[in-house]
């Protein structure tokens, strides 16, 4: 499902073997790898872990699984005000390490398929983050899209 408006519309780059999904969050583009997005679902019902880092919105069942989900503008530390349409709110479901962790986000916008040479370092003066989910930055539509490191994201230890 495209959430995307028309002038925010990513035409596809051009292809190599990897694909990334990307999505909104504070009206920022981010994406990850399509090879670690097992699905995409509508934000649901969560129950609280007490005690738990403050990106952690909580736990859900996935087919007889418990599946953590993370905030995703908690965790790239970005505005806490509501998205324009709560009605876009999706989770995705990343895969890593043989874990599944859920990432809440604003909205879902389209496959992207960016030759390697076109993937630049992430841009300098950003603030210094430990463990910096951010590998890289693809120009697209006038604007960039941050490209994420799964293991990072999720703070899965050693896969980073």
């Amino acid at each position: 499902m495209n959430t995307a408006s028309p002038r925010t519309r990513m035409p596809p780059v051009e292809a190599t073997d990897q694909s990334w999904l990307v999505f909104a969050l504070a009206g920022q583009r981010y994406a990850a790898p399509l090879a670690q997005v097992g699905e995409v679902l509508r934000d649901g019902e969560l129950t609280p872990v007490p005690g738990a880092a403050p990106d952690l919105l909580g736990i859900r069942h996935l087919r007889g699984q418990i599946v953590p989900v993370m905030d995703g503008r908690r965790r790239l530390d970005l505005a806490q005000q509501p998205p324009a349409d709560a009605a876009s709110i999706r989770v995705v479901m990343l895969q890593v390490a043989g874990q599944t962790v859920g990432f809440r986000v604003d909205a879902i916008g389209e496959l992207i398929h960016p030759a390697a040479d076109a993937i630049e370092p992430p841009p300098a003066g950003r603030g210094p983050r430990t463990g910096d989910p951010v590998k890289g930055v693809v120009p697209v539509d006038g604007g960039f899209v941050a490209l994420l490191d799964v293991a990072r994201l999720c703070r899965v230890p050693g896969e980073a």
